[in-house]
């Protein structure tokens, strides 16, 4: 199928996989609709799309407010009259070890990685019931098949997001989608920050976000029938 048309919110779009992922559908043909909490970067990559030819239009997003994902996807309806995709990518990582016992970081990530795609089911489900068609794509990670020292509250919360993505889709019927796309180490500005000699080392062998974004682009051109439920990625050289 191609993506020429569809209308495609992505969160967490302003830097990373969530900027690949709109870049690369905005390539194809797709309608973006960008959310983050940069709002400044999120104007560029609006822009830069626009001036490509494409279709772009973005919103500041917080996914840890329900108002705030309540309005970004009302912005593809307002803008674009439907929505076809939504993608739940926005999250964060401040991994530590448990007797660190940095309770904030644990708050956060439940806030943006399991709160932030409740939200964006809770605003994008109802819509695609009204139309009958629509597509989930929800990122997980391979932390939420595998669990390491330090990362115990991340992968919990990619555990999180695996386990309601599959009851989504047991629930979601004949018309709808739902995918998990669970990458590995993936080279984005993030991860390359990070101080931590473990994760530094790992960076080393990390993949671009564009594949990623490819993984993305690829359960989306499936036909209507034909539904994705999973894709693991990650480099070749990652256990």
């Amino acid at each position: 199928m191609s993506l020429t048309g569809k209308v495609v919110v992505v969160t967490g779009a302003s830097s990373g996989i969530g900027r690949a992922i709109a870049l690369l559908l905005a390539e194809k043909g797709a309608k973006i609709v960008l959310g983050a909490r940069g709002e400044e970067k999120l104007a560029q990559i609006a822009a830069a799309i626009t001036e490509s030819g494409g279709e772009a239009v973005c919103a500041s997003t917080d996914v840890s407010r329900h108002e705030d994902v309540k309005r970004l996807v009302q912005l593809a309806i307002e803008h674009y009259g439907k929505l076809d995709v939504l993608v739940n990518n926005a999250g964060v990582m401040p991994i530590s070890p448990l007797d660190e016992l940095k309770v904030a970081d644990w708050e956060a990530m439940v806030d943006i990685n399991i709160k932030g795609v409740l939200y964006g089911i809770a605003e994008a489900l109802p819509i695609f019931r009204r139309q009958e068609f629509g597509h989930f794509i929800n990122i997980a990670s391979t932390s939420a098949h595998r669990v390491v020292p330090a990362q115990a509250v991340y992968a919990g919360t990619k555990f999180a997001v695996r386990a309601i993505s599959e009851g989504l889709r047991q629930e979601a019927g004949d018309k709808l989608r739902v995918t998990i796309i669970s990458p590995g180490m993936t080279r984005t500005e993030f991860v390359e920050s990070m101080t931590d000699p473990v994760v530094r080392a790992q960076a080393a062998i990390a993949m671009p976000p564009r594949a990623v974004a490819e993984a993305v682009a690829f359960a989306i051109e499936q036909p209507e029938q034909i539904d994705i439920g999973e894709i693991v990625i990650r480099p070749t050289a990652q256990n």
